[in-house]
């Protein structure tokens, strides 16, 4: 088992609550900026232009697999991310089912997590899209992992590729392109 990296890249309210209370506290988030906003429209100042996914099970049809999307919003982003849009747009297994109720986000990265944030999640398959919402818009300088739960890993050894838009939090809000990328999966030769 290897790790695959993707550069292109529910928390319960609870335990969100006193980290996010203890964060604002700490001074950790910077102060609110208002959007930026133009003829009724929201949108990024300087919109993430980064971000990685990272997925520790690698092999066709792996049980509990897990994918980590990675973004970095910049300081000077001019507004928080509220929304982001994750879509296969290659890979020869377009069937297998992603699990939007077990969908988590939290501050830091994987395997450097921080307190959890709330997060709406849905899935289509038909358009293949995977859907997150922010009802707690995540300010700019904070890195976000939103932690993806496809039942299986895909049926078919391929390499598939994702496109993740992000959208501003406020009226309006016009999408950001923040890339592509790519997640291996492999078929092991047991020979």
């Amino acid at each position: 088992m290897g790790s695959a990296t993707m550069r292109c890249t529910r928390g319960t309210l609870a335990g969100v609550g006193i980290g996010l209370v203890t964060l604002i506290g700490l001074g950790a988030f910077p102060p609110r900026q208002a959007a930026l906003e133009l003829r009724g429209a929201t949108f990024f100042r300087r919109p993430p232009w980064q971000v990685e996914l990272v997925s520790y099970t690698t092999d066709v049809g792996q049980l509990r697999a897990e994918y980590f999307l990675t973004v970095e919003l910049p300081d000077e982003a001019g507004a928080s991310l509220g929304e982001l849009q994750i879509r296969q747009t290659r890979g020869v297994d377009r069937n297998f089912q992603f699990s939007p109720e077990r969908t988590e986000a939290f501050l830091g990265r994987p395997r450097r997590r921080g307190p959890s944030l709330p997060v709406e999640a849905s899935f289509s398959q038909e358009e293949r899209l995977i859907t997150v919402r922010f009802p707690e818009p995540v300010p700019p300088g904070t890195t976000v992992t939103v932690r993806l739960k496809p039942w299986t890993n895909p049926m078919m050894a391929d390499t598939y590729m994702f496109q993740v838009i992000g959208f501003p939090a406020g009226p309006n809000p016009t999408p950001a392109q923040l890339g592509f990328g790519t997640l291996r999966i492999y078929r092991q030769d047991w020979r």
